[in-house]
């Protein structure tokens, strides 16, 4: 394939996805004419219509729909070669990006500010949340993830925390409440939960099996709202002795139970696991880990 042929792809593939062609002329930096002629020379060389003309742009046709797949692909690659590049070196610099559940939130964020402190030229990004980003698409260096063992051969998997969790409440909610005696008298008390009650969660599967759903009356998706909603007495929740510790005045109703452990890992692609600045991360949090 010559080189005019992939400046004709690239600039197909911008208007497939901004729409028009003046906006491809904006991102690609060249003359709206420029575009228009990359355009019908790639459809007379494939012989097919890869856009539909209207007033209000250009949209893909089946065809141009699965250019645009393959272009998408290959901007995803070399997305990940930059990625991979910028991972390398000897200097512990450069971007890292970690990615943990919110629930770690507090603690990888505190662990985080000291590796920075220690090596300064590193440009920290911190992703929190349910989704797991790619690490084959060099979307995160490295990934703290619960629940099963992560399965993909490409990446390197290390075991990290078994973390234990206790029921707890407010003070105020066990004066106004009372405190159970037992698992059956916990279906007339009420819970905060995360959001998605479909997680594999140790714990949160015991506890959709043990009370009634109405029963679960706080939910939310961030970790912050549902401490907070057991520390003013809204319900009962599950935490770690860490983070309870970190709110003055919760109450542990059932201590930690082993069917309620999450085990948790560090999960690096094999590309970047080597690198001097995931090798420097990596040694740091395992280290800092023993403390938790």
């Amino acid at each position: 394939m010559s080189l005019g042929t992939w400046d004709e792809i690239r600039t197909a593939f911008n208007v497939a996805r901004l729409g028009t062609v003046s906006g491809a002329a904006d991102a690609l930096g060249v003359h709206h004419a420029t575009v228009i002629r990359h355009i019908d020379s790639l459809e007379a060389r494939l012989g097919v219509k890869l856009f539909q003309r209207h007033a209000r742009g250009y949209s893909a046709t089946e065809a141009g729909r699965d250019l645009l797949q393959v272009a998408q692909a290959t901007d995803d690659q070399f997305s990940q070669l930059v990625n991979r590049i910028r991972g390398q070196g000897d200097a512990v610099s450069g971007e890292l990006v970690v990615t943990s559940l919110p629930a770690l939130s507090k603690r990888i964020t505190e662990l985080l500010v000291r590796f920075r402190e220690r090596h300064p030229e590193v440009l920290v990004r911190y992703i929190t949340g349910e989704k797991l980003l790619r690490l084959e698409y060099g979307e995160a260096h490295v990934a703290i993830r619960a629940g099963r063992k992560p399965q993909n051969p490409d990446n390197v998997v290390q075991p990290f925390l078994a973390k234990e969790v206790a029921l707890y409440a407010s003070e105020g909610y066990i004066q106004r409440r009372g405190r159970p005696a037992s698992d059956d008298d916990l279906a007339g008390h009420d819970f905060v939960a995360q959001d998605n009650l479909s997680s594999n969660a140790p714990f949160l599967r015991w506890l959709v099996t043990t009370v009634p759903p109405e029963r679960i009356v706080f939910r939310a998706s961030d970790f912050g709202p549902m401490i907070e909603a057991i520390r003013l007495g809204v319900g009962m929740g599950f935490l770690s002795g860490w983070e309870a510790g970190d709110v003055p005045g919760l109450v542990q109703v059932i201590p930690p139970r082993p069917e309620w452990t999450s085990p948790s890992w560090i999960v690096t692609h094999v590309d970047l696991h080597r690198t001097t600045k995931v090798q420097a991360f990596l040694a740091f949090l395992k280290e800092e880990a023993k403390e938790w």
